[in-house]
């Protein structure tokens, strides 16, 4: 090719005259989109600035095993538009505090759904009281972690609020998928759990959290029933080599005719832990005890025999 030749090809191309230079010219869009693949085409929608106590939703920017198991209930909330509001406290502990948390996509706003959101406490403002008893048998990954916690340090205060959270998202997991009678727990991220809100439907037909165990009265029907559930319910955690290691009626709720367990950050392994069947025995006597208070005759040393025959 001449120099002549190359000289011709290298001249930019002609453009019409109405053609856009500027990049941030507005140019409205075609009224026909028939020859555009539906895949490149959306509809772009803005989202207004947060307010006080709300952030965007965590769903995406946690691990996914920080998320709950599969398949998820139809209610959780996974768009990316999603934003968190703070309801307000819904119970205070000497370890975590539970709050209320709406997740809802302000342009879905009828999809959106309240859950329990478990914080455990920063260092400075809780008092871990859970004995070493419960840890007994555990495994941490890192040595450095583990002397932090037995000095008590500032790191190992905030490595054991990180610790119990996670016992407890693992428990709810496991126990999740052996169908138990647990919170869905949704994810978790850091020190915080967001888990199913139970409820129940009060006297007004409005949603509210549904009370301890301790707080009911109920028939002697639903009693019996209340009973043989706990039970069952018992016999599968004892099955897969699992205490509950802190259950009575204070830390079980009754959703209408349906008991659900919470608060397991403390659970135990039935062989690995060397108090095991002591917690087990415990876990026995705490719960026979409410229902002989309310007129079931029931006996702790025979439920405890009869756990033992699922156990080995």
């Amino acid at each position: 090719m001449s120099r002549d030749d190359l000289s011709q090809h290298s001249q930019h191309p002609a453009f019409p005259d109405d053609f856009i230079t500027d990049p941030y010219r507005y140019v409205a869009p075609p009224d026909d989109l028939g020859d555009v693949d539906d895949r490149f085409v959306f509809d772009f929608r803005s989202y207004d600035d947060l307010e006080d106590g709300q952030r965007w939703s965590t769903w995406l920017s946690v691990e996914p095993l920080c998320r709950g198991p599969e398949p998820l209930p139809d209610w959780v909330v996974t768009s990316q538009g999603a934003i968190d509001t703070e309801l307000g406290v819904l119970k205070t502990g000497k370890e975590a505090d539970v709050h209320l948390v709406e997740r809802a996509d302000p342009l879905d706003p009828a999809a959106g759904v309240v859950m329990a959101a478990k914080r455990y406490r920063s260092p400075e403002r809780r008092t871990f009281h859970r004995a070493a008893s419960y840890t007994e048998g555990r495994s941490m990954k890192r040595s450095r972690d583990e002397r932090a916690i037995k000095r008590k340090s500032t790191f190992g205060r905030q490595v054991a609020a990180g610790e119990w959270a996670v016992s407890e998202w693992g428990a709810l997991v496991r126990l999740w998928n052996l169908g138990l009678p647990v919170p869905y727990p949704v994810q978790i991220d850091g020190t915080e759990i967001l888990m199913e809100w139970i409820t129940v439907v009060d006297e007004d037909g409005a949603l509210a959290t549904a009370p301890r165990l301790a707080q009911t009265r109920p028939s002697p029907e639903l009693l019996a029933a209340y009973f043989e559930q706990l039970t069952d319910a018992l016999a599968t955690m004892v099955q897969s080599g699992l205490v509950h290691g802190d259950l009575s009626a204070y830390n079980i709720l009754a959703a209408g005719e349906r008991l659900v367990i919470i608060d397991l950050p403390q659970i135990v392994d039935l062989v690995g832990n060397l108090n095991g069947m002591t917690f087990l025995q415990r876990d026995c006597a705490n719960i026979c005890r409410w229902f002989r208070s309310r007129g079931l005759e029931v006996d702790e040393h025979t439920l405890f025999v009869e756990l033992m025959a699922h156990a080995f």
